[in-house]
């Protein structure tokens, strides 16, 4: 299974579904496929201007290491030098915190990853496995 532009457009809805219901800030949402390319993205009328390069790089970030941005925020603590020499491989689009989320099918297959950002990064990252769940996939946004 492959990710389709009707499920990534599927999910962003969802998201910004989600983000309202919850009452968060604008936000801005990329949907990206297992190679990394953009399927989907949205910025919400009222983010603000870089919102949508920082929800890119959560999910690239989590595709670009095969985890989710929030064990990437952990890493960043406690290997600083690491994330931070692999920023710079990945030419700056690397952001741990989370609302960087991998994204599989029911049986485990990688599909791509999801980012968000507007709110808190945990708010984001509610949001995203919120739509997640919705859909009848399955995320993964790292650990602590």
């Amino acid at each position: 299974m492959t990710l389709t532009l009707t499920t990534a457009q599927t999910l962003v809805t969802a998201i910004l579904d989600a983000a309202r219901k919850s009452g968060l800030k604008p936000m801005a949402i990329a949907v990206l496929d297992a190679r990394g390319a953009i399927k989907a993205a949205a910025a919400e009328d009222g983010t603000s201007l870089k919102r949508f390069e920082i929800a890119h790089g959560k999910a690239y970030g989590a595709l670009a290491l095969g985890m989710g941005s929030r064990s990437l925020g952990k890493r960043a603590v406690d290997q600083a030098f690491f994330i931070a020499a692999v920023t710079h491989a990945v030419g700056g689009d690397l952001v741990p915190v989370p609302g960087g989320v991998l994204l599989y099918d029911q049986n485990r297959l990688l599909l791509g990853a999801v980012g968000a950002s507007g709110d808190t990064s945990d708010q984001d990252e509610k949001a995203i496995m919120s739509a997640i769940a919705a859909t009848g996939l399955v995320g993964e946004p790292g650990q602590d």
